[in-house]
């Protein structure tokens, strides 16, 4: 299949919408827990939604096998018509939910985009089903629960380390390269001394104020950015092969015709997500991070320690789940560790309307675009 300039371009505009709506889901605990504001928190979601974009090229082949020739019988011709219908159905969809402010997935988008156009296309007959099942609905439907419960099975064991944890700080100190732990009292103790000059700790300088020492500070706060900016690299290399696989949809070998085609199309749909995510993220992040339950320094740190663990882990396996149900579900099952009042159950409502309206509602838009284009190309 010749990849045209079109499907680039839609690649480009599905990654942008990708990035409008997912952004949000690890950058929503920063906020909702006050560690810092929304223009912060969408620039470092943002960065590492890039990087882990760029790096999926390295590390995602499973995944872009599953999403180009696993769903699609051997032998059926997947036409450049298919390939514009699936992505049209799926950026209008996704550009629809991030409008409105609600958190949906991607691959649901993705996937019922290839059945409906698929089906329009050839009545559903070149679509492998039992690997739509295994491959995709079974994580897809599994991935919540499993979220839901990795999140409060970790949550205890992370209170009790934040409680310890609050008040107290690392220090790193580049001119005495040493590290040295400051606890609530301001007293420090020294952890580790480099004895040669050729082992330095850190090159920045910066501020242990409270101590009384020149070094960087290394709290509670500075963990919680670390494993937003984990998630937010976990997303990226989830959703970047996904993506770019429906340049190479219906493919048998899933081989691109040039080293060149394959960087374009990796680098472009990493710098679109960036873009969406830069741009169009903020609607979706105030949802999760004021509308779903109000969070702490641990709670936030569970969350976003259960999504890029998961994502991280189910992304090396080529198994396709959602960022969107993981982050979600985690979030609420550590709102309800504080009691079943404390989950705002019209938004918790209004998500999982969005979820399972999104498959039905990309196939029947990809199946309208396959349609349309077949008059007009």
């Amino acid at each position: 299949m010749e990849i045209s300039l079109l499907a680039f371009a839609l690649a480009f505009g599905l990654a942008f919408a990708n990035g409008t709506n997912d952004v949000s889901k690890a950058i929503a605990t920063l906020v909702g827990s006050e560690v810092t504001n929304y223009r912060s928190a969408i620039v470092w979601g943002t960065v590492w939604t890039v990087v882990g974009a760029g790096l999926a090229a390295y590390v995602a082949s499973a995944m872009i096998k599953t999403f180009s020739h696993g769903l699609v019988q051997t032998g059926t011709i997947i036409g450049p018509t298919v390939t514009l219908a699936v992505l049209t159905g799926a950026i209008a969809w996704i550009l629809f939910a991030s409008r409105t402010g609600l958190p949906v997935s991607t691959t649901h988008a993705l996937t019922g985009a290839i059945v409906g156009a698929g089906f329009v296309a050839f009545a559903g007959e070149g679509l492998v089903w039992s690997a739509i099942g295994k491959k995709i609905a079974l994580p897809l439907l599994l991935s919540p629960f499993l979220a839901f419960t990795v999140s409060l099975l970790i949550h205890p064991a992370v209170r009790t380390l934040a409680k310890k944890w609050e008040g107290a700080c690392l220090c790193v100190m580049p001119a005495s390269r040493a590290l040295v732990a400051i606890d609530t009292n301001g007293s420090t103790k020294t952890l580790f001394q480099a004895t040669s000059l050729s082992q330095p700790i850190m090159a920045i300088p910066s501020q242990c104020g409270r101590a009384g020492l020149q070094g960087l500070v290394v709290g509670l706060d500075t963990i919680h950015w670390i494993s937003s900016g984990l998630a937010s690299f976990a997303r990226g290399t989830n959703d970047a092969p996904k993506i770019v696989a429906m340049l190479l949809l219906g493919s048998t070998t899933a081989a691109w015709p040039s080293m060149s085609s394959q960087l374009t199309a990796f680098g472009g749909v990493a710098i679109a997500m960036g873009l969406g995510s830069y741009f169009g993220g903020l609607r979706v992040t105030k949802v999760l991070a004021e509308n779903v339950t109000k969070m702490n320094h641990a709670e936030g740190l569970s969350a976003n320690l259960t999504t890029s663990a998961l994502v991280l882990a189910s992304g090396s396996f080529g198994l396709p789940v959602s960022t969107t149900h993981i982050s979600s579900s985690a979030i609420i099952g550590i709102g309800l560790l504080k009691g079943w009042k404390s989950v705002r159950w019209t938004t918790v409502r209004d998500m999982a309307l969005a979820w399972v309206v999104t498959l039905p509602a990309s196939a029947l838009l990809a199946g309208i675009a396959y349609l349309i284009l077949t008059r007009i190309l």
